[in-house]
């Protein structure tokens, strides 16, 4: 394993040499767009991935224009578009009687209002589209980083694959970092009360469901599920979150039974059992929670994503988030010689965006479980105010978050 932090992490800056070098743990989406980011400044970049094989594991991601501006300034829009979803709407209905809440339109209304699209894609689709963009000369599969040491300028870097240096470690190694536990030390995340069931369906099998074009949220009484379409149109995502206290396990590649899926959404619309019944492997995941971290770096050694900032998925925004992080922490290190300041500076910056993205998501969260205002407004208000409350609620809460554009920050 590593060394102690304060033996691992030491070291500054002392200027940079013409050909700067950084290690990536991780080809996750973060890992992947931050070797790219890092690239396009100049710096040679090498990936460690310890699985064997990108495999076809994951399901659905929305990426909102805040991270398609990312993908858009990488040169990858095009790509993106050929193996996304672009969804029409966004929708909310209630989950037992399947009763429309609201409709609010996307595709090019969502272009329009801020300025890039709201894309839907499966997460597999996007890793290969990273990974090709990157090449396989600078990703190392069935490589995993075991020990590191700062010495002077230079990180020491102990893999399974034999030793490395660079000039800077980026821990995208996920939601059980080991470099987090590193820098950080060993944490005792929190469980929320709730469980995730995750799967993706052939949109053959349900092809009269009402949201296979849009987005579509369903909310109950401490549940909800979120479906949309992927790989344009076909297979649909399914995402359910329930409030429940007997799965413990945060692997997100853990199969669950799905006659447990199936219970935890038994009388709801017969659309979402449609969908349910033609799932035959769901995965099942604790959904626990981490504070914001004291530190993101130390030395030369620094985190993004999901190693520093994991969140729940009810804002569809972890990979999102991810992506900004590292186009914020290439522009930083553009920007400022010394590496250890940039580090501090690319920290300062995204802390309080990721801190509030986190909340944001715990809220909705617990917004989508309740029983109140949202449900009656689905019962008793007519269609053309519903649309109106519910768009109104939903450009408030994500405009900010939206409209940002971390490629024009300097």
């Amino acid at each position: 394993m590593f060394d102690s932090a304060s033996s691992v992490l030491r070291g500054a800056s002392t200027g940079q040499p013409t050909t700067m070098k950084a290690i990536v743990a991780g080809a996750g989406i973060g890992g992947l767009t931050a070797a790219l980011t890092l690239r396009r400044i100049g710096w040679q970049v090498e990936v460690l991935e310890r699985a064997v094989a990108l495999a076809e594991v994951g399901a659905g991601l929305q990426i909102s224009p805040n991270g398609h501006r990312v993908l858009a300034a990488l040169g990858l829009a095009d790509a993106l578009s050929a193996v996304a979803s672009a969804p029409p709407v966004i929708e909310m209905r209630i989950g037992r009687t399947g009763r429309q809440v609201f409709s609010i339109p996307m595709g090019p209304a969502a272009v329009a209002r801020w300025g890039a699209p709201y894309l839907q894609v499966h997460r597999a689709d996007l890793i290969d589209l990273l990974a090709g963009a990157l090449g396989p000369e600078a990703l190392h599969l069935g490589t995993e980083v075991t020990e590191a040491r700062t010495e002077g300028d230079q990180v020491h870097i102990e893999t399974s694959a034999g030793p490395r240096t660079a000039d800077l470690l980026i821990g995208a190694d996920g939601v059980h970092s080991g470099i987090r536990t590193a820098l950080i030390g060993t944490e005792a995340p929190s469980f929320t009360g709730s469980i995730a069931w995750r799967a993706v369906v052939p949109q053959a099998a349900v092809p009269d469901h009402p949201s296979s074009a849009g987005t579509c949220i369903w909310i109950g009484q401490g549940r909800h599920a979120v479906t949309y379409p992927v790989r344009q149109g076909r297979a649909l995502n399914v995402v359910g979150i329930v409030a429940r206290d007997d799965w413990r396990s945060e692997s997100w590649t853990e199969p669950g039974d799905p006659a447990d899926l199936r219970r935890d959404f038994a009388g709801w619309h017969p659309a979402i059992q449609t969908v349910l019944s033609a799932i035959d492997t769901p995965y099942c995941w604790a959904l626990l929670d981490r504070p914001p971290l004291p530190h993101w770096s130390m030395g030369r050694v620094v985190l993004l994503g999901d190693a520093c900032h994991p969140m729940v998925p009810s804002f569809a925004q972890g990979a999102v988030m991810a992506m900004e992080d590292a186009w914020t922490l290439a522009t930083a290190l553009r920007h400022t010689p010394d590496v250890a300041m940039a580090l501090a500076a690319y920290e300062a910056r995204r802390k309080p965006r990721t801190a509030r993205v986190q909340a944001m998501a715990r809220e909705n969260m617990a917004r989508f479980h309740a029983t109140g205002r949202l449900p009656r407004l689905g019962t008793f208000a007519p269609r053309p105010i519903r649309d109106l409350a519910g768009g109104l609620i939903f450009h408030r809460r994500t405009g900010w978050l939206y409209r940002h554009d971390v490629t024009r920050e300097e």
